[in-house]
């Protein structure tokens, strides 16, 4: 019996048991791919499975629904593996430790993968049942949307009927997506002389951040723990002279970074003063994040008495720190057309310093393209004035709203009928991969809906059993009503 074998429906949560089994984490997801196309011989389906891992499955139509409009099921097979400072577990290898907690499943001291497991255990679950009356349908299971949609960017979909699609990589039951921003990763390196610099050394932490998706709550202006780390690093080199001997914050460009350290030397007749200022940012951010992002800490511990180390030297130090105190970050403009819609962003994820050169990787979003290009040349000036070099990957384009969806108008109907309200239709910041998929399929209409789920990206992710079983019979009632 597994964990979560008496949730209903049981064949969605049998599969999601299944797949939280099987490591998946985005570039890691060779294993969860096979298992698709295990599944897909068990069934006697037709599957293709590229040489990116992409896995397509058809289930031809029931009898008396050949003639229905064939759907098109969509999620991604990667999640954000992320795991809290004391676990031990090796993500790379080890399935999840999942758990119940009144309504919500959750997975031990790790990211759960509700994004996008639960699409993934939805669409096992249709094409298993004998029951379900449904229409042709062709199930898109991509790889790496996490870090670039470099899945969604590669497949081949020519061999597809349907035009009609639903996306089910959502958080939010009760809400469809009908448009999204487009955006790409922006990863900078900085060249780091070494030298030996005779000093204390001292670990710098930024730690106790909320985070989150840097989509779906940078609106909420979380603290960046590097972007903390940069301004700590930039104070103190104006007061001394500073060495870097490592840092390393941030999981994923597309996540709020909760922690970041660095360990730095400084002469030990600066050891005070470098105390002293930790403090006092330390009883800024307490003031400044009280109500966004309380639990916010910057500490330093001594590692050292006063030695010699090998590390950048003070100078490259300040280069970099001056890159880190003046970047952007965050919501840059809010849509004129949408209220509280963010219009442009972007999140410096991932700040590590490794050889002899430290690296910035961002993501950068946007729901208008020119605004998109410009913030990437704005950050590409910086990273040039500061003597780095950049380069600009995954680049995907948004999801434009169509007026005119014989799609979601069916499905707000039926919603309408089976909860007595209209769902909202809305547009989101996060990406999607629904306009990638989309400039692949002629005159695609899309709908993106998903049942509830809290802080993915984060260990403290869950999944909402009561919120899952809604979706999955309405889902049903969608594929059921003909025409």
């Amino acid at each position: 019996m597994g964990v979560l074998s008496n949730l209903e429906p049981k064949r969605v949560f049998y599969y999601f048991e299944e797949i939280t089994k099987i490591p998946h984490g985005s570039g890691n997801v060779e294993k969860i791919s096979d298992f698709l196309v295990d599944f897909a011989k068990a069934h006697n389906l037709f599957y293709i499975q590229d040489a990116m891992k992409n896995v397509i499955m058809v289930k031809e139509a029931i009898p008396g629904y050949e003639k229905e409009p064939v759907v098109i099921l969509q999620g991604h097979m990667d999640m954000v593996a992320v795991q809290t400072p004391d676990c031990t577990m090796d993500m790379k290898t080890e399935g999840l430790k999942v758990g119940i907690d009144g309504d919500n499943v959750y997975a031990e001291g790790t990211s759960l993968g509700g994004d996008d497991g639960i699409a993934v255990a939805y669409a096992l679950a249709l094409l298993d049942s004998e029951d379900i009356k449904h229409p042709r349908l062709e199930v898109i299971i991509t790889v790496d949307e996490e870090v670039g949609m470099d899945g969604a960017r590669e497949i081949d979909l020519s061999m597809l009927q349907g035009h009609r699609m639903i996306n089910l990589d959502s958080e939010e039951e009760g809400i469809f997506l009908t448009s999204c921003a487009g955006g790409a990763r922006v990863n900078c390196r900085f060249p780091m002389k070494k030298q030996e610099l005779t000093g204390i050394r001292y670990e710098l932490e930024v730690s106790g951040l909320l985070g989150g998706h840097s989509g779906g709550e940078i609106h909420k202006e979380r603290g960046n723990s590097n972007c903390i780390l940069g301004r700590l690093l930039w104070r103190l080199s104006e007061k001394m002279p500073v060495g870097l001997v490592s840092a390393d914050g941030g999981l994923a460009d597309n996540a709020i970074p909760r922690q970041t350290k660095a360990v730095v030397v400084v002469e030990e007749k600066d050891a005070e003063s470098l105390e002293q200022q930790v403090a006092a940012l330390a009883t800024e951010l307490a003031d400044e994040l009280a109500t966004k992002d309380p639990d916010t800490k910057v500490t330093a511990k001594k590692l050292s008495a006063a030695e010699r180390n090998v590390c950048a030297a003070p100078e490259e130090l300040r280069r970099v720190a001056a890159f880190l105190q003046a970047t952007p970050n965050g919501v840059q403009a809010m849509s004129a057309d949408m209220p509280g819609l963010v219009q442009t962003s972007l999140n410096l994820g991932i700040l590590k310093e490794d050889a002899e050169s430290l690296r910035a990787e961002y993501s950068v979003r946007s729901s208008v393209e020119t605004e998109k290009d410009n913030l990437i040349a704005k950050l590409a000036a910086l990273v040039e004035l500061t003597g780095g070099d950049y380069v600009v990957t995954g680049d995907y384009p948004g999801w434009k709203y169509r007026v005119h969806s014989p799609l979601r108008e069916k499905m707000v109907k039926l919603y309408a009928e089976m909860y007595g309200t209209e769902p909202r239709v809305e547009a989101i910041h996060a990406g999607l991969e629904c306009g990638l998929l989309g400039s692949k399929i002629t005159d695609l209409d899309c709908v993106s809906m998903g049942p509830d789920m809290k802080d993915i990206h984060t260990t403290e992710e869950t999944l909402s059993i009561s919120s899952t079983k809604r979706v999955w019979e309405y889902l049903v009632k969608v594929l059921e009503t003909k025409d």
